[in-house]
């Protein structure tokens, strides 16, 4: 009797533990949602699963603001609701008035902006 060695040495090479996709996502979808993901995955010549891993692997989120950045912002509009009644007194009391309140505000302004930006 002969024994056969290697027997099973043609076909696919056995991927490594890093290839394999042992992860499974279940995403629920809108019917418009669907059907633009299936035209822009047969668009581009790849099956769905790829095309959202590739969507994965390119995208950029960023993230959410922080309560910080949200008082930031808050302060921004105040200070912007302040310049507002501040050019509307300037209009009527003349301008030689409300000039050094505007440069103050002028410098709190910039030192605001300055600390969005350095968060962001």
């Amino acid at each position: 009797m002969k024994t056969i060695k290697n027997r099973n040495t043609n076909g696919r090479p056995v991927k490594r533990p890093s290839e394999k996709k042992g992860y499974k996502v279940t995403v629920k979808m809108a019917t418009e949602e669907f059907y633009t993901l299936k035209a822009k995955a047969s668009f581009a010549g790849i099956n769905r699963s790829e095309f959202i891993r590739r969507c994965i692997r390119s995208s950029l989120v960023k993230q959410r603001l922080t309560p910080e950045l949200m008082g930031y912002i808050r302060q921004l509009c105040g200070m912007a609701n302040n310049v507002n009644q501040i050019a509307r007194t300037a209009n009527t009391s003349g301008y030689s008035d409300v000039h050094n309140r505007c440069l103050v505000m002028n410098e709190q302004l910039d030192q605001l902006i300055i600390r969005i930006e350095n968060d962001c």
